[in-house]
């Protein structure tokens, strides 16, 4: 059986629990985490533990806590009052730990689904959105890989432009696929506005109803966006139901005979939102 999870953000023991609910087996199963597997929560080192321990069983994307955790260990970000990273910093072995993220994918296409931490730009089409995140791979394994970190941070550009090079086409392309909720009708990025999807700024709309969306039909699985929650249609997955705040942790398993089967779990609050 292949799952889905959305945003663990450092809730280990609320992730064994689920992978134990699912009677997950490594010799038979695969798990895609979405993203976000570090920060906030109360055990970031114990999730990469986990993670990294089932090796080719488990595909996890980056999403922006984990770019923000190794920018903060290249000393390119200053630590949030709010981060629980620390024990990934300060453990004997943390370069372990830092290499084998930053060698995660942000984007992958598997068993009918496209799947990314955040979200997809009107303009791209699968094949362009997975062409474009392997450009951020390449650059995060290459041996400068601390100078792309640096480049990575604000929102400009805020729409995306074939002609874009350099530091400001990395940037575009790290904003929406790990940071994207709404955008315009011609993909104008805003990256203000957390809430919920009735909650639009004025001129934006979540970037999943864009019209013209040119990935429309194209199953497209995704988390970051708590304040959404869940959302299931036949082309849509919305996986971040908020477990680092007290909400649930989330998964989809994608069952051939019978569709997508949907397992919460309830996690205790481990951290107020700010």
């Amino acid at each position: 059986m292949n799952y889905l999870i959305g945003d663990v953000q450092g809730c280990c023991g609320p992730l064994e629990t689920l992978l134990a609910t699912l009677g997950f087996s490594p010799s038979r199963d695969h798990v895609y985490v979405l993203g976000d597997l570090v920060n906030r929560g109360p055990d970031s080192l114990g999730v990469l533990k986990l993670l990294r321990g089932l090796e080719g069983s488990a595909t996890c994307l980056l999403g922006n806590h984990d770019l923000h955790l190794l920018a903060v260990a290249c000393g390119v970000r200053q630590p949030h009052r709010n981060d629980t990273i620390k024990p990934i910093l300060e453990a004997p072995d943390r370069v372990t730990w830092l290499d084998w993220l930053r060698h995660r994918p942000l984007a992958v296409s598997a068993h009918g689904w496209l799947m990314v931490h955040a979200g997809v730009l009107p303009q791209w089409t699968r094949a362009q959105t997975l062409a474009l995140a392997d450009e951020v791979t390449q650059a995060l394994q290459a041996d400068d890989w601390a100078d792309h970190l640096q480049e990575m941070y604000g929102n400009q550009p805020d729409q995306w432009d074939d002609r874009l090079t350099g530091a400001d086409r990395r940037r575009c392309i790290i904003n929406a696929l790990t940071r994207l909720r709404f955008c315009s009708a011609d993909g104008r990025m805003d990256f203000a506005a957390k809430e919920g999807a009735g909650q639009a700024p004025a001129g934006c709309m979540p970037w999943f109803d864009v019209p013209g969306r040119r990935t429309a039909g194209e199953p497209i699985a995704f988390g970051h966006w708590s304040t959404l929650g869940l959302v299931t249609r036949p082309d849509l997955l919305s996986l971040d139901t908020g477990c680092v705040w007290g909400g649930q942790l989330t998964a989809a398993a994608l069952d051939d005979e019978s569709g997508v089967r949907i397992i919460q779990l309830p996690c205790p609050q481990a951290q107020k939102p700010g």
